[in-house]
């Protein structure tokens, strides 16, 4: 039983992700890169931030979009 919570509490999950507004409507949520293109939720991408390079992943934090270190480095070829 324990492991069937489980499962619907993470298919529950990305469902979170929707914001509502006042009016009822669903608020499409994302993150942008430095050019201002689009980046889904759960997307990563390798940052440069005042001389630093770190991966980042588009995550969502009271319902404001943001970019979260996520300790891996970038490869960079």
């Amino acid at each position: 039983m324990k492991k069937l919570a489980l499962v619907f509490a993470f298919c529950a999950a990305p469902l979170a992700a929707d914001v509502t507004s006042p009016s009822g409507k669903t608020v499409d949520c994302f993150c942008t890169d430095k050019s201002g293109a689009r980046v889904e939720l759960g997307e990563q991408r390798c940052m440069s931030v005042g001389g630093r390079v770190y991966m980042a992943k588009c995550e969502m934090a009271l319902n404001v979009p943001f970019w979260r270190e996520t300790g891996q480095s970038c490869v960079l070829g």
